[in-house]
């Protein structure tokens, strides 16, 4: 009887465990989905022909079955050859916790 309580217990703990990972995968794949978000938007800037306005841009896009708000604030540097662009993102909705922030530096001149 003892045995049995004890292989119970173990057992319990075993499929805490397993909950445990399976929301772990979910939310890794919801973290994922931002930094790629914010990657996009960093490639629509770092390609786009013409200069960021310096300030705040924001937007909005639908990846991976989520919405995605994010804002890009560009900034001039030191070097007046370059400008940065300072990009967050955050989801909405069961993602809403889900954030990603990446800084890039684009050159004034293509």
């Amino acid at each position: 009887m003892v045995a049995l309580e004890i292989f119970s217990l173990a057992a319990l703990a075993m499929v805490r465990l397993q909950g445990y990972s399976v929301r772990s995968t979910a939310n890794l794949g919801d973290s994922n989905m931002a930094w790629q978000v914010a990657r996009n938007v960093a490639v629509e800037t770092l390609s786009n022909p013409t200069l960021p306005t310096l300030g705040e841009t924001r937007g909005e896009e639908l990846n991976g079955g989520q919405n995605w708000k994010w804002t890009a604030t560009t900034n001039s540097t030191d070097d007046s050859r370059l400008v940065t662009v300072e990009i967050n993102v955050v989801g909405t909705g069961n993602a809403a916790l889900r954030k990603a922030r990446l800084t890039i530096a684009r050159p004034v001149e293509q």
